[in-house]
């Protein structure tokens, strides 16, 4: 068994398709398929099914896949920890960060943290907080910005901060002139609202299952910016993280009656070596909002 065998396994195991994975691991099918062969003849298992072009793993395949993944973060975390042994002055934080913050809570975090760690490289990734929390999982994010209240036990949370949810909607629309909206006069209003996989939009339809309603969405997008713009123009109303709004002087942010907010989570992998350049971010982040 070697490294090789163990991320073609976890490629395949994760996309289904041995040509897809080959793909995304850049080498030729045929080269997938053998290394994967030789590794169930090694185990003595089988850990594909093969059938009618469809992959799935065997119950051997699942039993073997947390062992793989596990031997390879392993790996990485020894590669890691030996070079900064060695006195390694460069590092690389990869965090995921949802859009709608990104832009309008991390640029000075990020400026403040190259200037204070200029021999250091940040990667971000824009992400739904939902997507970011499966590729921390998968290996493929160090860190990330996550969401909510509860969370997959392979992940270690630090909350960060607690932000509101406003309504949305231009100057001229009858909430403007209101402290505050409640949920059922929300729903009413034609909406403009996130895709799938935006934590925001899974938050607050969760809060409506309590009452038996449904909103009344008119059109979905990804693009906070262009829900803005749709706001503006009077296409419907919506919600944002009150910081997102706050400076607009077309537009107007509104609470809910009761208040609704969102905890935001800075999330890594438990039981995962985490590189002094991602400790050093984590640190500096919280650091910076305790000050704060």
């Amino acid at each position: 068994m070697d490294v090789r065998q163990l991320r073609y396994f976890l490629e395949v195991a994760q996309v289904r398709n041995f040509t897809k994975a080959a793909e995304a691991l850049h080498i030729a099918q045929p080269a997938v398929s053998m290394a994967i062969r030789k590794l169930e003849e090694e185990l003595d298992l089988t850990l594909f099914n093969r059938q009618d072009k469809k992959v799935s793993l065997t119950a051997e395949g699942e039993i073997f896949l947390p062992h793989a993944q596990r031997i390879l973060d392993d790996l990485k975390a020894a590669e890691q920890e030996m070079g900064e042994l060695r006195g390694l002055t460069k590092g690389e934080v990869r965090i995921g960060i949802p859009p709608m913050i990104s832009a309008y809570f991390f640029p000075d975090i990020i400026r403040d943290f190259q200037r204070r760690y200029p021999e250091l490289s940040l990667s971000v990734l824009g992400e739904g907080a939902g997507r970011i929390q499966k590729l921390i999982g998968q290996g493929e994010l160090d860190m990330g910005v996550v969401a909510g209240e509860s969370f997959p036990e392979n992940l270690e949370v630090r909350r960060f901060l607690r932000e509101e949810i406003v309504v949305c909607v231009p100057l001229d629309h009858p909430f403007a002139r209101r402290g505050s909206v409640t949920l059922a006069e929300f729903i009413r209003e034609p909406l403009v609202f996130y895709k799938e996989g935006y934590y925001i939009r899974e938050f607050f339809l969760d809060v409506l299952k309590g009452t038996g309603a449904a909103p009344s969405i008119v059109f979905e997008t990804n693009l906070f910016s262009l829900v803005k713009s749709l706001v503006r123009n009077g296409t419907g109303i919506s919600i944002f993280l009150r910081m997102v709004v706050s400076a607009d002087q077309d537009l107007a942010a509104v609470s809910f009656d009761p208040p609704l907010h969102l905890d935001l989570l800075i999330a890594w992998k438990k039981q995962v070596y985490l590189s002094r350049a991602n400790r050093a971010f984590a640190d500096f982040l919280l650091k910076q909002i305790e000050e704060r």
